[in-house]
């Protein structure tokens, strides 16, 4: 019996080993030729889904090395001498990574805020990673627990 036993732990332990690659989907888009990319959230998830194109970035970004994807969403303030302001946004495939989740840049003439992410989809607004959320709540109720009265 516990060969049995051992056996099948020796296979769990393999099957969590394994895995298969897949490509992250993004929203892609520009509110420069697409007023919808402003606020995806301002639509339901069946509208949004048929104005915003998805796409696959392993086969949308053709690369000779295999690269880690990420979706990308820049938002960009362009400042304009004799015009109002122009707000821009961009969603789409990333690859070179900065060390912070999100960062700003700003010059003379343009601000913009860029923000990656690792889950499919997930470009679609400020809302934090969910992945995240699920350990800050691990976190707090293993507190919460080990720290009752």
């Amino acid at each position: 019996m516990a060969t049995v036993n051992r056996m099948q732990c020796i296979l769990l332990i393999c099957l969590t080993l394994a895995y298969t690659s897949s490509s992250i989907q993004c929203f892609y888009c520009n509110s420069a030729n697409n007023s919808a990319c402003i606020d995806l959230s301002s639509f339901e998830d069946e509208e949004k889904f048929r104005i915003i194109p998805i796409v696959n970035c392993e086969t949308a970004i053709p690369s000779p090395v295999a690269i880690e994807f990420f979706c990308r969403k820049i938002v960009q303030t362009i400042y304009h001498r004799f015009k109002d302001n122009e707000v821009r946004v961009t969603r789409g495939c990333g690859w070179i990574e900065n060390k912070n989740p999100c960062y700003q840049i700003s010059n003379n003439d343009h601000h913009e805020i860029v923000c990656g992410c690792h889950s499919n989809l997930c470009n679609a607004s400020d809302s934090p990673d969910p992945a995240l959320m699920c350990i800050i709540f691990v976190i707090l109720a293993s507190c919460l627990y080990f720290y009752r009265e």
